[in-house]
Order: structure tokens, then C-alpha cells, then sequence
């Protein structure tokens, strides 16, 4: 059911997914400077600072379970997912990695097919075969920039971070059955950060302070600010007034951003093959996002908690 004036919903979604489309742009200037540990435990620290003030006012009332629940899903869905994503794209090409971001809505479909029991037509496999297609494409081309050359390694990180998240995913949808998504949302991000600290100081030590340039520092907190907790709050928000269905088409704006930046800010250049295989991700998982709203009969997708995507 679509509540209130769909139109904001729209638009809080397209924000969320325009903004998520800057997280590896933003990243890749702060990994000039920082390694990837630090980096990632810097962007979760700003962005614990920034969702303090939209923390739920009622107290929640998770279960001990809930908790358990909510703490396996925030180890796996920011230790885990952002170390193993961001060593990935200091692998590769800005524009691979975002590519690659493109197959979550298609891993997410199978997912709720697996573990749900939703149903997966022969439309979903479609998309699954061309959308694989599409990485294999992407990951075999060649890409090189300023930043460096992208690597098969770099690209099969960023994958399976997308794998990893699909745990974030179900255990948060388990979660929202019971409590409010923003109540889920903040409260797993706090729980997640102080994960993250604890791993980053007992193996990297603590993160430098000095010698780190403004430009850095902004993009950072922009990382942390924007691509975490206001896309957290945008898309739940958002989520309230239109259709999972119809919202989730509007994921795949993050790849498009995120492969228009690394060609015309860092000066990327991409194979034909990797267009191809561009296409055919994006292609696919409009195709089997889109034909939700239409009303045909495919698996329903699954709401996307909003730190996932990068």
C-alpha cells in the first residue's frame, strides 16, 4: 500500500540511491591518504556522530534474541562487508566497482528466493544468468585511470561484499517484522561501528589524526554523513510511502553515478566489453525490479536496508 504523497517517497529513494552513487567516489580520494582499515572505521565513526540525533525517542524493545539478531547482522553488515568492499576497490577502477554494486538487486532476488521462499520465475533466473554474465564481462576488461588498473581480485571482493550484505539484509528484514526500521537502522549502525573499532584498533592500531588533508577529511565525512546515515534515513523514510517494488528500481541509479564519476572526474576508460557487461547488469536488474510495479508475477523484492549499498 502506497501512504502519504508517493511523490516524496520517490524522491527521498532517488536522493538515497543519487547518494549512495558518491560512496566510492569519495572513497577513493580518502584511500590516497589513508589504508583501507582506517578509511572505513573513520566513514562509520562520522556517521555514528551523524545518526545520534534521529536515534528513536521510545526506547526500543528488542529481545535478547533481537539482540543476538541484530548483532550477527551488524558484524556481518559493516565489519565484514565494508572491509572486504573497500579492499576491493582499492583493487580495481572506481568504475568496476560501482558496476559491480549493480548486481545486488539480483542477489537480493535470489536471496529472498532462498531463504524467504519466494518464488524466482524463470524471468529472475534470466536476469541472474545475464547479470553474472555482466560481472564476468566487466571483471575479464580492462579499466585503468589515475588511481590505477582494475584487477579481477578488486572486482571479486566487491562481490562478495555484496554476498556478505545479503546477510545484513535478512537479518534486518527479520527485525522490521517487529520494530520500526529506523529503531533497527540506528541502533544496528551504532552496534556495528563499535565492532568495527574494536577490530581496526587490535589489529591495525589507532587511526592517525595528523597528516590527513582537508580534502580527505571531507570526503570522510561526506562518505559517513551522506552515503550512510542520510541514505539510512532517506530510504526507510521513503520506504513508508512507495512500494518496495517500484523503489527498488531507483537502486540502480548508485552504478550509473558511481561509473559516470570515475569517467569524468578521475579520467577512467572502459573496454567495450565491460559497457556490454554494464548493460546487461543494469539492464537485467531493471528488468526484474521493474516488473513489480507493473504486476507481474515475480518475486517480491525485498526492502533494502539502506547501508548496503555503496
Amino acid at each position: 500500500m502506497v501512504r502519504r504523497d508517493p511523490r516524496m517517497g520517490f524522491l527521498a529513494c532517488g536522493s538515497a540511491a543519487f547518494l549512495w552513487g558518491l560512496g566510492f567516489f569519495f572513497g577513493k580520494i580518502a584511500l590516497r591518504e589513508l589504508p583501507v582499515p582506517f578509511m572505513v572505521l573513520y566513514r562509520f565513526l562520522f556517521a555514528a556522530v551523524a545518526v545520534l540525533p534521529f536515534l528513536p525517542r521510545e526506547r526500543a524493545r528488542f529481545t535478547g534474541r533481537d539482540w543476538v539478531t541484530l548483532s550477527v547482522g551488524a558484524l556481518f553488515g559493516i565489519p565484514i562487508q565494508f572491509l572486504v568492499e573497500f579492499y576491493g576497490l582499492a583493487h580495481t577502477t572506481l568504475a568496476h566497482a560501482a558496476l559491480m554494486v549493480g548486481t545486488m538487486p539480483v542477489i537480493l532476488a535470489v536471496g529472498a528466493s532462498m531463504f524467504l521462499g519466494e518464488r524466482l520465475d524463470r524471468v529472475g533466473w534470466l536476469a541472474l544468468a545475464g547479470s553474472s554474465a555482466g560481472a564476468g564481462l566487466i571483471a575479464l576488461s580492462h579499466s585503468s585511470s589515475t588511481e590505477g588498473e582494475a584487477t579481477v581480485l578488486g572486482d571479486a571482493l566487491v562481490i562478495l561484499a555484496m554476498l556478505v550484505a545479503l546477510i545484513w539484509v535478512l537479518t534486518n528484514r527479520r527485525l522490521m517484522d517487529r520494530h520500526s526500521p529506523a529503531a533497527v537502522s540506528s541502533y544496528g549502525l551504532l552496534l556495528g561501528t563499535a565492532m568495527l573499532l574494536v577490530i581496526v584498533v587490535s589489529y591495525a592500531g589507532l587511526p592517525p589524526v595528523h597528516h590527513v588533508s582537508l580534502n580527505a577529511w571531507l570526503a570522510l565525512a561526506g562518505s559517513g554523513a551522506l552515503c550512510t546515515t542520510a541514505t539510512t534515513l532517506l530510504w526507510n523514510w521513503g520506504m513508508t510511502r512507495v512500494p518496495a517494488s517500484q523503489a527498488g528500481v531507483l537502486l540502480n541509479l548508485e552504478p550509473m553515478i558511481g561509473s559516470a564519476l570515475s569517467v569524468w572526474v578521475f579520467g577512467e576508460r572502459m573496454g567495450w566489453t565491460a559497457w556490454v557487461g554494464a548493460g546487461l547488469i543494469v539492464g537485467f536488474a531493471t528488468l526484474l525490479t521493474a516488473r513489480h510495479s507493473s504486476g507481474a508475477d515475480a518475486t517480491p523484492t525485498v526492502q533494502t536496508p539502506a547501508l548496503i549499498v555503496e
